[in-house]
């Protein structure tokens, strides 16, 4: 066998064990990350929300940036609409 058939068989068999470890934790890993997002969007808005933040300064650059899954935020928060009153996105 040559060099970079051995090499793409490597390869595959990386893949394959790499999808058979990192397969049953992938909706934790989902979970988790939907979670630190949430948790980072809260601190974006917070002081939109009436929640002091000392670091408004630094986030509120990102305001337009994650303005668009505001929307998505709110509703996964369990608030049918927005809790902005100056902010109506629904």
């Amino acid at each position: 066998m040559d060099f970079e058939r051995l090499r793409t068989i490597w390869h595959q068999a990386e893949a394959l064990a790499r999808e058979f470890y990192i397969a049953p934790y992938r909706g934790a890993f989902a979970q988790a990350q939907r979670d630190e997002d949430d948790l980072f969007m809260l601190f974006v808005f917070s002081e939109m929300l009436g929640v002091p933040n000392p670091a408004t300064y630094y986030t509120l650059e990102l305001q337009p940036l994650l303005l668009e899954r505001f929307h998505e935020w709110h509703q996964r928060m369990g608030m049918e609409h927005s809790p902005l009153d100056h902010f109506k996105c629904c």
